[in-house]
């Protein structure tokens, strides 16, 4: 049954080329722009080396304060190591939780008798080796006696490493950071900017260097991500986090200042859509967002590919007179030309989808583009755009345009007249 309806489609694609090529062309564009908006979005939330973990992380990037006796003055910001042990050190209940700063700060890198070259640095601790899945070419990550010690080793790209030492075997070897001493610990493989969280060239314990904490040393420029043992467990964490958050109001009342902590930490999802640390982002409202703009370029082009499919029927009229002549019902033929349209749909998708994964890579530069690193232009490897959701999206787009271009020219078609479809009236 399927082989013989691939033959016939096979035979009205070669019987109505012009039609055919435009009708493939026009879908193939329509999935392609969808899935370019699609991967926008998939590439701030899908696992991918080193952030493989996204599905069970939660964020706590910002945090937020009012004055006790006057809410309607706030300060919103990364916080202090003081602050981010007293809140999220005495989570109990996630498999690991990791401080670190909250964006990548300039840096310049020297070994001695060269040239400096401009970087980006990360202060982690320990656990943040834990919490992302780097993976080491050369060495090893530092540990918590190097964090606690206020050691000044790093972890250094295989890019930096390349450029400093010319070789990426460097565990073991110096340079300048800052113009201070910094041992080299292991070499990972370069991360991409679209990692967030997780992106760097070199990483230090937060503890080696200034954090530059302000507002009576409870906000500096360290953030918070938890590693929880299954997405089940986020509300748990959520409660646990409320709880240490009041018990740490009560100790610093006589600031003046209190934490909020407008429902984080959040999942992937929802940090993605943080647009700024004193708003709680909608995530139920950009998921509309979303499907509104799947929905226009859906839509849109379905109707333009409706008409030319109801050419394509118009051209077979007689043949499908003979055909319900011969005694084939109306919901055989309807089914036929909806199956018929679909093998065509899903050939222009796959087309699209292609040209979708290879214009990313091509303007990845234009597309991914990012403003908080210090220059650093993102690159996309295939494991971040081809998702099995990304995959089940593009099959699902194929399905909708296909029943929004095809159904009515079908059912119009499957209604006419058998005389008059015979005689072509």
């Amino acid at each position: 049954m399927i082989k013989q309806l691939i033959k016939q489609t096979l035979a009205q694609l070669r019987s109505q080329r012009m039609l055919t090529a435009v009708s493939i062309i026009g879908s193939a564009l329509s999935i392609f722009l969808i899935m370019v908006v699609v991967m926008l979005h998939q590439v701030q939330v899908a696992p991918f080396a080193p952030v493989s973990n996204r599905p069970r992380m939660l964020h706590a990037d910002w945090a937020s304060m009012q004055v006790i006796d006057a809410p309607q003055y706030c300060s919103n910001g990364p916080i202090s190591e003081k602050t981010a042990k007293s809140q999220f050190g005495k989570l109990t209940i996630p498999e690991a939780v990791t401080i670190c700063n909250s964006e990548t700060r300039p840096a310049n890198l020297q070994v001695p008798g060269s040239k400096s070259v401009g970087s980006d640095l990360r202060g982690t601790d320990e656990q943040y080796w834990t919490v992302f899945d780097f993976t080491f070419i050369d060495g090893k990550p530092y540990n918590k006696a190097d964090v606690d010690s206020k050691l000044h080793v790093a972890v250094i790209d295989r890019s930096t490493a390349r450029l400093l030492f010319g070789t990426e075997k460097a565990a073991g070897r110096e340079f300048l950071m800052n113009y201070v001493p910094y041992t080299v610990a292991g070499v990972v493989r370069d991360v991409s900017v679209l990692a967030d969280g997780a992106f760097s060239h070199v990483w230090v314990p937060y503890t080696s260097f200034d954090q530059g904490e302000w507002l009576s040393n409870l906000m500096g420029s360290l953030c918070v991500t938890i590693l929880a043992k299954s997405p089940d467990d986020f509300d748990a964490i959520r409660a646990e986090y409320e709880r240490n958050v009041a018990e740490y109001n009560k100790e610093i009342s006589s600031t003046g200042w209190e934490f909020i902590t407008r429902n984080r930490p959040y999942d992937q999802e929802k940090n993605a859509s943080v647009i700024a640390a004193n708003l709680e982002p909608d995530e139920k409202a950009d998921r509309r967002t979303r499907w509104i703009i799947y929905a226009i370029l859906l839509i849109v082009p379905a109707i333009n590919l409706s008409g030319m499919t109801e050419s394509r029927m118009r051209r077979r009229v007689e043949e499908l007179g003979v055909r319900r002549a011969f005694g084939c019902t109306r919901a055989q033929l309807l089914a036929q030309l909806f199956s018929e349209n679909l093998l065509i749909t899903i050939l222009s998708g796959l087309i699209g989808w292609l040209a979708s994964i290879g214009f990313a890579f091509l303007f990845s530069n234009f597309l991914f583009s990012q403003s908080y690193n210090t220059g650093t232009q993102p690159f996309i490897e295939l494991n971040m755009l081809v998702q099995p959701s990304t995959f089940g999206l593009a099959i699902l787009f194929c399905f909708i345009l296909n029943f929004l271009s095809s159904s009515f020219p079908a059912w119009k078609a499957s209604r006419a007249n058998i005389v008059n479809a015979i005689n072509k009236h």
